[in-house]
Order: C-alpha cells, then structure tokens, then sequence
C-alpha cells in the first residue's frame, strides 16, 4: 500500500473511531457538571470549587482514558482485538498456570463482561433523556413532552436496528466531529469571558480540592467519575479501528474539544451560577437553543448506537465461547461482518431501557445509577492488563505493579465512590449485570454436565464403529455427517440412524466444532481431518470467538486434506438434547430448571453454523442432568 492511500485509510479509520468510539464520553458533558455542583454533593458554587472540580475532571482524563486506556490499555490487544471478554482470553491463557487460576480469571472477566449490559441500558436512556431536557431550557411548557420525546427516539433507535447500521454508520463521524467543533467553540468563549478557570490546568488545584473534601471526596468524585463513562469503548471497538485511529482521534480532537468545554461550563458558573440547572445548554443563546437540542439528541443516538452494537457483539462472542445460549443473529452488511442485529438481544435491551427511564424519569435521578457498573469494568480490566503484563509479556513483578498499581488505586476510588450511590439506584445496573452473570455461569455449566451425562451414557466410538465396517448392512450412497460435542463417543444421531432406519451411509463424518478463546482462527489452521475405518472420518473445524461460522464452508477445505465432499449428496444429521431436571447433584435444581428452559429455547443449529434447510435431520433425545 503506498503512503498516500496508506493515510487516507489511517483518516477513514480515525473519523469512523470519531462516530463510534467517542460516542459516549463525548456526550458527558450534557450533565456532568449539573450532577457535580447539584444539591446531593452539597459543592459550594463558588470560584475556587469550580477551578478545582474542573482541575479533577480535567487531570482524570489525562489519567484515566489518556495514560490507562490510551497509552498502555491499547497496547494488550489478543491477535488485535481489544474488549474485555478478548483481555479476559488473553490474561486467562497468559495466567491460568493451574484450571483452578484459569476458571477464576475467565469468572473475573466474564463478570466484567456481564456488567456490560448493565451499562448498555443505562448509557442510551441518560444520553437521550440528558439531551431532550434541553428543551426545558428553552421553554418549560415543553417540560411535560420530555419523557413522552425520549421514549420516543428510543424505540425508533431500536426499531431501526434491524435495518443495519450501515447508512447511519457514515454519518457517524460527520456528525461526531461538528459535535466536537461546538464543545470547543462555545467552551472557547466562555473562557475568554472567564479566564481565570484556566487556573484549572495546575494539577495542584485538583489535589486540593479533593484533600479540602475529607470523607466527602467519595460523594464528589462520584459526581466527577460521569466524566469519564466511555472510556472503556476505546478498547473494547480496537479490533474494528486499529490502535493507531483511536490514539490519534483522542489526541487530535476529542479530548482538547472535552477540556475546552469542561473549562468553559466553569467558566460560565463562575460569571452566572444560575446556569447550574443545565450548564451546557446555558453556553448557547436563546435563538440556538432548538439547533442545540437537536445536535445533542442525535450525538446521544450516536452514542447508544454504539453501546447497543457492542452489545450484539458481545453476545455473539459469548455465545462462541460457550457462555449463552445460541440466538438468532441477522448480518445486516455484504460487506462488513461486525455489523450484526440481534433481536433477542434488542427488544430485551428496549425493555430495560424504557424501564429505566420510566422508573428514573429524569438524567439527574439516572445519575446515580450510571457510573457502579462501569467503574468495576474499568477495575477488572486494571487487573486483567496486571496478568497480561506479569505473564504474557514476561515483565518483572516490579514493573507489572508499577504499570498498573496507580491505576488500581485510581479505580478503587472510583468503584468506592459510585457504591456510595447504590441505594439511589447504582443497585439497578448491578443487579442486571449479575443476572445476565447467573445466565452465563448456569449455561456454561449446564452444558458441562450435559457433554458429561452423554459421555457416560455413550458407548466409545472406535470399538463401535470397527465393528460396523464389518458388518454387511446396507449403506445408502450418500456422506452422513454428525455434528457433536464430544469426538470420542458414538453421536446420539447415528445411533438413533441404525436403530430406526437400520442404515449405514457410505461415507460418515463425525463433526465437532471448537470455539477458541482468541478472536481469530486463521484459515490455514480452520480444519484438521482424520480417517478411522474404512467409511469413518473425524473432521475438526476451528474458529475464534470473533470468527462467524459457516460448516458448509469449512467442509470444502477437506479435499486439500483427501476428503472430498460433495456437498449437494450431503445430510447432516443433528441431536437435540431434550434436558431433564433432576434434583441432586450436579447444579441446584432452579439453576438445572433455568438451563432447561434456555436449552428449549435456544436458537436453531442449523441456522447457527449456516446449514442448507434441506439436508438436515434432527433427532432428539432425553438427558437427565
């Protein structure tokens, strides 16, 4: 690629990081400030508690998102990929000396990751509601259309999602950046009015306003740590962007645009503390008020598009890594594999956003419970990056705790001052998070158990199948494939194939697929085959939990390995467990009960690994766990 193209890709790839990474942070300062200084801190609104809480906000995101996430976060990619389920994989392989050190590594990251969803309904609904609120601004007979707005754009945001994010997705950074553009253009002109706020850049000012707060620093950084929601996306979308697009958008744009506006909403309290009922609208003049409004509204959808694709991804790559069941994914891009729709995923994620902001009604109240969630992600991702760092890279303990350590405390302090607020509704994601952590876990070991009865109850595969191959049964002229989970004993469907319809097919393949806990596969090492007995053959097809399997694909891979298939005189023939509860061992009977209602209801085999409707049979079977 020659250097012209090369920085015309690098700019495609930072205005695309620019719509969708920053989505989030950028629209912080819609309430930050308004929560900071509101009565539940109880911050005098004077010109001192304004400098310093800017100095606050101004050095967290030095130290936060610049030197964390930017700086050394980015840095522990897994084959490229960035996101918390890929470090979790990546410290967890790095780490996990022992089954016992792997498996509580992977519950770590997997709870960090179910936390996720406690952020993914809570970011859309104070995002949107933060927005729409500006009309109060303008006028307050629009105060009781407030809601009625919000939940309006919100259920046409998640109803367009089964459209794709394709077409919206290149207006994204367009629209990022003038977002941008007039964060530091209305900040420039408060400070020029106001230029004593730039006292703020001395980190001393920021030291002495959290020492001068005693035990209520907790309650105030609390307030301050709004600043700071999103930062998680920069690592988590680098598999989509690259490391270099999302360093050079923070650097280039985003956060000297949030550091000018954060400075001129101090700067406009300091000359008019009556703005503090919504700061960031007060910086606009009466007659921009509506085209103010709009901007933010639509930066706001922005920002949930984000939170609501990661979402989807993050399913997906759970489902691949045995954690939920599977479930019904559209790919809305020719082109794009990451552009996926969900529906389950979507009209759950609707419902808990409209809960949300029923329940809350307004941004201030939302507050409370934004930020608990986010905060213990950011914490176990320190700690994760601490075993990358330790046992994948090979560096001294001495340097693993020095990278990390500031860090860690930074983040304790964070996670501590959110639990303040648990009780105002910091419970609400929390309490989604371990939910969808209770499905996880039940579903990973239901399915431990289920592989376990089969394997019991099946006979060995190799003394079986020698003694078919010389059996003189009539054997149809087709290839037979068998999918299963465990390669070593004979498959629930080709026993029930022998003792229903009494036949053999010429060529039988017994099939398993393996989810790896890396991203990517590559294709050189997607499949491996190896011949039994004479008729016999075990195919294994390997992907990452990035990789979007298609078995029909895969299979044809096998000629280069002596396996010709012709997939048009190809059955595949499938088991459907039906699963039984049973109390005693193995779970508690309601955790058995749930893996049962999920197993029922969990999406189509077929449709998952991409098989042709007409050549499948599935035959069922009862399993007591």
């Amino acid at each position: 690629m020659s250097k012209i193209s090369q920085r015309e890709s690098v700019a495609a790839l930072t205005l695309g990081a620019l719509g969708v990474v920053y989505g989030d942070i950028g629209t912080s300062p819609l309430y930050t400030m308004k929560e900071v200084f509101g009565h539940a801190t109880g911050i005098p609104l004077d010109a001192s508690h304004l400098i310093g809480a800017v100095s606050v906000i101004f050095w967290g995101l030095m130290m936060v998102v610049t030197l964390k996430y930017v700086v050394l976060i980015l840095r522990a990619d897994n084959r490229g990929e960035g996101g918390i389920m890929a470090l979790t994989a990546l410290a967890a392989k790095a780490a996990g000396k022992t089954p016992h050190s792997r498996v509580l590594l992977l519950l770590t990251g997997v709870f960090g990751a179910a936390l996720f969803y406690g952020d993914s309904v809570i970011t859309p609904a104070i995002s949107v509601l933060s927005a729409v609120e500006g009309l109060e601004v303008a006028s307050l007979t629009f105060k009781p259309y407030v809601l009625p707005i919000s939940i309006a754009v919100l259920i046409g945001l998640f109803a367009f999602q089964r459209f794709g994010t394709g077409l919206v997705g290149k207006l994204f950074g367009p629209v990022i950046v003038l977002w941008f553009a007039v964060l530091a253009v209305t900040g420039m002109l408060e400070i020029i009015q106001q230029p004593a706020i730039l006292a703020a850049l001395n980190p001393l000012n920021a030291i002495r306003f959290l020492t001068s707060q005693g035990w209520h620093v907790f309650v105030v950084v609390g307030a301050i740590v709004l600043a700071f929601t999103g930062a998680e996306a920069l690592y988590a979308d680098m598999g989509h962007f690259g490391k270099r697009p999302i360093q050079l958008a923070w650097a280039g744009l985003v956060l000297p645009s949030l550091a000018i506006h954060y400075m001129g909403q101090g700067a406009l309290l300091m000359r008019d503390p009556s703005a503090i009922e919504n700061p960031f609208y007060h910086m606009f003049p009466t007659s921009l008020l509506i085209p103010a409004v709009m901007l933010a509204t639509l930066a706001t959808v922005i920002a949930s598009q984000a939170v609501i694709s990661g979402a989807y991804s993050m399913t997906k790559q759970a489902m691949q890594l045995g954690l939920l069941p599977r479930m019904q994914v559209h790919f809305t891009s020719a082109k794009e594999m990451g552009q996926i729709y969900m529906p389950g995923v979507n009209w759950v994620l609707l419902a808990g956003v409209l809960l949300a902001v029923l329940g809350f009604g307004s941004s201030s109240a939302m507050a409370a419970a934004y930020g608990i969630a986010v905060t213990v992600t950011m914490l176990i991702t320190t700690i994760l990056t601490f075993f990358v760092i330790r046992s994948a890279w090979k560096y001294p303990l001495w340097l693993a705790l020095a990278a990390t350590g500031v860090f860690l405390l930074l983040d304790l302090l964070l996670v501590v001052s959110c639990s303040i607020k648990f009780f105002q509704g910091g419970w609400f994601p929390l309490a989604l998070g371990g939910l969808i952590f209770i499905v996880m876990a039940t579903w990973r070991r239901g399915r431990e158990l289920l592989i376990n009865n089969i394997r019991q109850d099946d006979p060995e595969l190799l003394p079986f199948i020698a003694a078919l191959s010389s059996d003189d049964m009539h054997r149809a002229s087709r290839t037979a494939i068998y999918a299963v989970a465990n390669p070593d004993t004979v498959p629930q469907a080709l026993m029930h194939n022998l003792k229903h319809n009494q036949v053999l097919h010429e060529r039988n393949i017994i099939l398993t697929v393996v989810f790896h806990d890396v991203p990517w596969v590559p294709f050189a090492e997607r499949l491996q085959v190896e011949s039994l007995v004479p008729g016999f053959w075990k195919v294994k097809i390997n992907y990452g939990f990035k990789n979007t399997p298609d078995i029909p694909k895969a299979l044809e891979l096998c000629e280069a390995q002596g396996l010709p298939i012709n997939l048009f005189e190809t059955s595949y023939f499938l088991s459907r467990e039906i699963v039984v509860p049973t109390k005693g061992t193995g779970m508690a009977h309601w955790r058995e009960v749930m893996f049962a209602l999920m197993s029922r209801n969990s999406g189509s085999v077929a449709n998952f690994f991409k098989l042709p409707n007409n050549c499948v049979i599935e035959l069922g079977t009862r399993v007591q766990i």
